[in-house]
């Protein structure tokens, strides 16, 4: 039986440990905030009282938490506790640049690297349905299979090496789509009210065209009713323009929707809506 120690149970942290329970693993949480991890308890996770306790003996560690940041404090808290040869899957949305301390941290403790941040949002997370975007050693795999199969609909194994950072680069490609639609369709729907129109005309005129999409209908309907419960948060989202903006920098890719989509972010955050999905971006196109 494959252990695994999930470090961070956020909203997805938590979606995904549920998972690995669920497929029969053994799995210890932990959480810098613990009330965010006793729940799992009821679900036959072990909760740990520090990172070190949590990836004691463990198979796998997986870290989900917020930033490059928060990663890095994680596991050099979690130091004593780690044993060379562990595979150490990094699934949170760092950037390029701390993807590259990560790999240098985890070099540093005899760790098997695997840069694989994943594509999809809380539902996918609940429903094990995300996409795994990974490098790392072919040595690493046959362990990871049975992970990423509970926690995804498929693995993109892009590049034998973790330390290329191929799974965050491409993450960064296709979280900027994400984004920058989320701030046109919150935009669109923004601007049909400005002009004194219902915004679910806007919807409606959409709908079965060739410019209809899930993201839309999902996103729009959220807007329309008000619910900003959150599957990503203005917060994150926010956080992940600058690491696109960033990257983009690094490659000479001016990135100009999504910084302006960052901008929309700032504002919403600006006017207490941080905790929010990211569709309330929609609340900084007025006053």
């Amino acid at each position: 039986m494959t252990t695994v120690a999930m470090l961070g149970t956020g909203i997805m942290g938590a979606a995904m440990a549920r998972n690995l329970l669920k497929s029969g693993m053994q799995v210890t949480v932990w959480n810098r905030t613990q009330d965010r991890a006793r729940p799992l308890a009821a679900d036959g996770a072990t909760v740990a009282g520090s990172p070190a306790d949590a990836v004691r003996g463990a198979d796998v560690v997986i870290t989900m938490l917020l930033d490059g940041d928060a990663v890095h404090a994680a596991m050099t808290a979690a130091s004593s506790g780690l044993r060379a040869g562990q595979v150490w899957a990094q699934m949170s949305t760092v950037g390029i640049e701390a993807a590259g301390r990560l790999a240098a941290l985890a070099a540093g403790h005899g760790l098997t690297y695997v840069d694989a941040p994943v594509q999809g949002t809380k539902q996918p997370a609940e429903q094990g349905t995300l996409i795994i975007l990974a490098s790392g050693p072919q040595a690493a795999r046959q362990t990871l299979t049975p992970v990423f199969d509970a926690l995804g609909q498929r693995t993109l194994w892009l590049d034998e090496n973790g330390a290329s950072a191929a799974g965050t680069k491409l993450k960064m490609a296709t979280v900027s789509y994400a984004i920058s639609l989320t701030a046109v369709v919150a935009e669109s729907l923004a601007l049909a009210r400005g002009l004194g129109l219902d915004p679910a005309l806007v919807r409606e005129v959409l709908s079965g065209g060739p410019l209809d999409n899930a993201y839309l209908q999902t996103k729009s309907k959220a807007i329309l009713e008000g619910d900003f419960t959150p599957s990503f948060t203005v917060r994150n989202a926010e956080k992940d323009t600058r690491l696109i903006v960033e990257a983009g920098e690094r490659a000479g890719v001016k990135l100009d929707v999504v910084a302006a989509a960052g901008e929309r972010f700032r504002r919403a955050e600006a006017q207490g809506h941080g905790d929010e999905d990211m569709c309330a971006t929609y609340h900084a196109s007025f006053e």
